[in-house]
């Protein structure tokens, strides 16, 4: 084992790979094969928050009730030299744990009375009372450096305001008025699974008691925006006399991507702006001594995916620089060293989140965790003699760590999933790289079935991200395992085809007006190399995909009949109609390079609407009908097109799901849905109570677009 140490100054922590520990079920004495009823027992651990005296870690925990078909989530505490956990709530959901300066508090959410607040406990989980008792409740929140104050977000009636009084009022009149209607005269009146109300959301800052609300934020504008790629988009300065947030100032947020960085006092006041960039600047973080404000930002507007920069700007003289420009990657998250002169940050790089530090001044910049998994969350204790950190890998879910500089052995720390990754066999996640198109390196992960045995002949699954801009990787998912699809038999390859992250922004740019140009070359090129292994049988290969994934295996389907079966899940169907249904108008603007009625050459040559006569391969739809980015008209169309050319379909709809099917049974049936159909028509399995299917045989017709 490698042990954490000091090296010129800066930090150098090499963790461990943990691997799921040995353990036998009581089934046969061998490991269960996966499953989604395994994947729902999982604990879903985050938001590690390391105490003042850098000797106790508060984290949240999110655990399924599959019975109550819900999830309930609880905050827990843990000593950093290593015990048992402790679950500090237990009515309702609670989370969000944030230490008061002196550690004797922690301040968290919960709903258990009703609307969400701000709650606050003793360190040991005692005396626990409502601290924020609002009509329009809390979220949010953060502290004071000295403890006085917390500052935390309410969506309120903007003519309301701070007043509680008024607000309640209002909801009491929409409550009661019997016409229900929605009338708007602007964009953006819906935005991922949600209808813009009268609401807007305005940052508060309050006493600790409870008292003294203001709104730092006032007027007809939800303020933070929505987050494009933000956490926590506000900080309180260490000196407790103003507060730094985002704000889009542009008239039209629909087809904005701005945020600039306001400061005010915490009191209330004039707000002074910061900055003005065109691109997006999001999440400010004083540094500990004041002297420092630094946060992440993008240089382009209106492209929400352009490279993330690590920024730092010199208070006193507002002189500010990039300090990340030497690396082609995208900084997720950062966080200040204690000692105000050097941040860590993490990095999506060659499907794994790597951490690294650089000085505030620039320079060269350094990986501090070297290992196969991928980290964030990272925090040092005060004394920089530990740090905390959360890692997950392709074959277990996210788990807390302390290393420290004094030597010895990463430990982890909430372990509330070890029953769980004991009973179950999770395979390995490895990586295989191909020549894409124009010979670009492209890289895939594989996960094997258990027990493999590479003499035998396996079924693939390829799976195919969404985003456009977005990556495949060494980390767990709670929505598109590989594990539970290796488990039922399957080879499951994940490529990372252009527009993927992670390999340089280039990379990342040369998806958008290509939609079904070089990624799906690339994509073909890994289904290529696969079909050539000894223990891939190029006979069997089925696809599936969401969003963006979902476009590309409706893409597919007028394209090739490789496949034996799809499944298009919140997949994009046609291009023109997508525009006048979304919402965030920003992304179809900038990836197809305006609007419709202005480029419509481009939304007619890359939309799976335009290839509808070719569609032969049996295809599973699914579809939320409250998704407001990929609306379900467009699931309904496919299942048209699929219908009227007599092509064995079959269409799943949710209707109290949006982009992502998160209720515990909806998860559970998708799952069912999706292995049936796989099994049906890649494996010739006979679903139960029906007939053998007829192997589809016609050929696809015309010259692919894109070749």
């Amino acid at each position: 084992m490698i042990r954490a140490r000091f090296v010129l100054s800066l930090l150098l922590v090499v963790a461990p790979l943990y691997l799921p520990s040995a353990g036998w079920s009581q089934v046969g004495g061998q490991k269960l094969p996966f499953s989604v009823e395994g994947m729902l027992r999982m604990a879903r651990v985050g938001d590690p928050q390391v105490s003042p005296d850098g000797l106790t870690v508060a984290f949240q925990a999110t655990k399924v009730d599959l019975e109550a078909n819900k999830t309930e989530t609880q905050v827990y505490a843990v000593s950093i030299l290593g015990s048992a956990p402790r679950q500090l709530t237990t009515q309702g959901n609670n989370s969000r744990p944030r230490w008061s300066p002196d550690g004797s508090t922690l301040y968290f959410l919960s709903g258990r009375d009703g609307e969400q607040q701000i709650w606050r406990m003793r360190a040991d989980g005692g005396g626990q009372t409502a601290v924020t008792k609002l009509s329009t409740g809390a979220d949010g929140h953060i502290v004071s450096p000295d403890g006085g104050r917390l500052v935390f977000t309410s969506e309120v009636f903007p003519e309301c305001g701070a007043d509680d009084a008024c607000n309640r009022s209002r909801l009491a009149a929409e409550k009661a008025d019997p016409v229900n209607a929605r009338v708007y005269t602007g964009l953006l009146y819906r935005h991922w699974n949600q209808w813009q109300g009268k609401r807007r959301k305005h940052l508060f800052s309050i006493y600790a008691d409870g008292t003294g609300a203001v709104d730092l934020t006032p007027g007809d504008r939800g303020t933070p925006p929505f987050s494009l790629g933000g956490d926590d988009d506000y900080h309180i300065s260490p000196d407790g006399a103003e507060v730094c947030y985002v704000h889009n100032p542009d008239a039209e947020l629909a087809t904005s991507t701005n945020g600039e960085l306001y400061a005010t006092p915490i009191t209330g006041g004039e707000r002074v702006r910061i900055t003005s960039n065109p691109g997006n600047d999001v999440e400010p973080r004083y540094s500990p001594d004041g002297k420092y404000l630094a946060w992440r930002m993008q240089t382009q507007a209106g492209f929400e995916s352009d490279r993330w920069r690590l920024v730092v700007m010199e208070r006193a003289t507002g002189k500010w620089v990039s300090i990340t420009d030497s690396m082609d990657r995208w900084v997720d998250g950062f966080t200040w060293m204690p000692d105000s002169q050097r941040l860590v940050f993490t990095v999506g790089d060659r499907g794994r989140h790597t951490a690294h530090i650089v000085r505030a001044s620039g320079g060269g910049t350094q990986q501090i965790i070297n290992n196969p998994a991928s980290v964030s969350s990272l925090q040092f204790t005060k004394d920089m003699r530990r740090l905390v950190y959360l890692e997950a890998s392709g074959s277990r879910p996210a788990e807390i760590f302390v290393a420290s500089s004094e030597g010895g052995v990463a430990t982890a720390l909430a372990r509330l999933n070890d029953d769980v990754i004991n009973t179950y066999q999770l395979t390995p996640m490895e990586d295989f790289w191909v020549d894409g198109a124009e010979g670009a390196r492209v890289q895939s992960f594989v996960v094997k079935p258990p027990d493999f045995d590479p003499q035998r002949k396996y079924p693939v699954l390829f799976l195919i991200h969404g985003g456009p801009q977005g990556a495949w990787g060494e980390s767990w998912s709670f929505r598109w395992n590989p594990q539970i699809f290796a488990a039922a038999g399957y080879v499951v390859v994940m490529p990372n085809p252009r527009g993927s992250t992670g390999y340089g922004q280039r990379f990342v740019d040369e998806v958008s007006a290509d939609w079904g140009g070089r990624p799906y070359l690339d994509i073909m090129a890994v289904v290529d190399q696969v079909a050539t292994w000894p223990y891939a049988d190029a006979e069997r290969i089925g696809a599936a995909g969401g969003s963006y994934g979902g476009y590309m295996v409706n893409w597919i389907l007028g394209n090739t009949n490789r496949f034996k079966a799809l499944v298009s899940h919140a997949g994009v169907y046609d291009l023109e109609s997508m525009f006048g249904e979304t919402e965030e108008l920003f992304f179809t603007e900038w990836e197809f390079k305006g609007a419709p009625w202005k480029n419509p050459e481009i939304y007619r040559r890359w939309s799976p609407s335009t290839r509808a006569e070719f569609f032969r391969t049996p295809t599973l739809v699914f579809h939320g009908e409250r998704d407001y980015r990929v609306p379900v008209g467009q699931g309904l169309q496919l299942f048209t097109a699929l219908q009227l050319q007599k092509v064995p379909s079959r269409l799943v709809l949710f209707p109290e799901e949006g982009h992502w099917i998160l209720k515990p049974r909806n998860s559970q049936f998708w799952h069912k849905e999706f292995l049936g159909w796989m099994n049906q028509w890649v494996k010739g399995e006979t679903p139960q109570g029906a007939t053998p299917a007829a192997p589809v045989t016609v050929e696809v017709t015309g010259q692919p677009v894109g070749q």
